[in-house]
Order: C-alpha cells, then structure tokens, then sequence
C-alpha cells in the first residue's frame, strides 16, 4: 500500500509502552476494549479514549529500543494510524525535575551511537525531532493543565516540561555513571534518560515519517535510589501522570491531517 506523506492515514492513534506497570496506567483511560492479533503474535488491544470517540490503540513493547522499533513498524503496518505516542517512565538527568513531572520530548537522542579510538570517544549524533503539530498541540494541553485531574498521582501538581530525551540500551542507576557521564557530555540538553525513544523515533521515521513523540513521566533521578523509588511506587505514579497527560493529548489533537488546512477549533 503507498500513502502519501501528510494524507491518508486512519485516525486511529497508538500509544506504546515498554514496561506493564506504563500498560496499564493508558490502559485505565481506555473503553471498549478488543485484543487485536498481529500476523506475528503480537496482542495490541484496541478502544477509545475516554470521554471521546478517538480509536486508540495499545501495546506493550518489552524494554528497549531494538523491541520498541519492531512494534512500531507492526503497529504503523496493521493500523496505519495518524500518529503513535510512546509513554511511560524516564530517570531525570536535570537538578530541576521533580519525581512525577512529565516530560515531552522536544528530540530523541539515540546515544550510543559514535567512534572510539586512542584519542576517545567522538560522539555520532542522530537525532530526531518531534513533529511540530504535536509539539504544539502538547503544549496547549499543558497549559489547559486539565489532565491533572485524570491522574491519580497528580496532587503535587507536576510539571509539564518539554526537553530533549536520551534513549539507549542500558538502565542508569550509579550517580557516577560513565553511560550518564557521556550523556551530560555529548548531549547535555538531555533532561531524561530512557530505552526505547530513539527505536520508536527511527522506526516512525522510516515510515513514511509517521508523526510519533515521547511523553515519559519522572519516576527516578538515574542514581543509586532508583530501586528504593521504584519499590515505593513511583513508576506508578510517573506512569499515571504520562498516561493522563498522553490521553488527554489523544483528545485535543484534530482529526485531520494538520497540512490540510482544516481544523477543529472546538476542541
């Protein structure tokens, strides 16, 4: 099948998550829902978006970005949606992120990319932008800041903060980390670290440039406390926040294609 570049998709929506505990924080905003088998074997359940007719789409993607490429690529084959989001739980690599804060990433570094010789490490970036129309539509739901009262764990009134994301393969649990170390010194706009952005980011790009964007809440501070946090529940909570702030995103976005000139401006 040939799509065009900005036209013809479904308005169907697909949200990703890597971990069960992300699963089911989108899954708690969703109705209707039916398992829809890939040729594959992969389970995605599709339903709306509660309090809206939007069809969304889930499925969890396991840890990783080669996991989180396969899955989109399967996702943008059998739904050919509008547009796909990745949401769930990052560690914060900035000193002004609180726990629970949600972050939209404005780039997706993939981090491991670069050369090392005997004069050290020289970076390769890649990189990926957001896609503008969602960009902005993010930062209107943001400052409507409605989607505080779909999450459970928003009555510390989280931040909404939009800043480049680091995805690689490895969990970053040591303040003195070299894998932290070279993130603050090749990319040090990075506010969070995480593990399947870049492969969702690079797969969406690949087809067809699919619109797709990361939306992670703040679950730890990629340190030595990340167990203790993630055994206290904060996954959860940064999970609930994402996942509230992703839904009510999937109700703001029009259901046209942003190059069309038309738009819902009752929304």
């Amino acid at each position: 099948m040939t799509r065009s570049r900005h036209g013809d998709r479904s308005g169907r929506v697909v949200i990703l998550t890597a971990l069960e505990v992300e699963y089911a924080a989108v899954r708690t905003h969703l109705r209707g829902l039916r398992p829809v088998v890939h040729p594959s074997g992969t389970i995605f359940e599709v339903g709306t978006a509660a309090g809206s007719s939007q069809q969304v789409v889930l499925a969890v993607t396991g840890e990783g970005n080669q996991n989180s490429a396969v899955l989109t690529e399967r996702a943008a084959a059998l739904f050919d949606p509008a547009y796909l989001l990745l949401v769930g739980v990052a560690g914060a690599l900035h000193d002004d992120l609180d726990l629970g804060d949600v972050i939209v990433a404005t780039r997706v570094y993939a981090y491991h990319g670069g050369d090392e010789s005997g004069d050290g490490f020289a970076a390769r970036p890649r990189a990926w932008e957001a896609p503008y129309h969602l960009e902005q539509w993010a930062r209107q739901v943001s400052r409507t800041r409605r989607w505080r009262g779909q999450s459970p764990s928003a009555a510390g009134r989280p931040a909404v903060r939009f800043r480049p994301a680091a995805a690689g393969e490895v969990v970053v649990a040591a303040a003195d980390a070299p894998t932290k170390a070279l993130i603050r010194r090749h990319y040090g706009d990075a506010a969070i670290v995480e593990m399947e952005g870049a492969g969702v980011a690079r797969a969406s790009y690949l087809n067809n440039a699919l619109p797709a964007l990361v939306i992670r809440g703040v679950s730890d501070r990629a340190d030595p406390g990340k167990l203790a946090l993630d055994r206290a529940g904060s996954q959860a909570a940064a999970a609930a926040n994402a996942a509230a702030f992703a839904i009510d995103l999937v109700r703001k976005v029009p259901d046209v294609s942003p190059y069309s000139g038309r738009w819902q401006l009752d929304r």
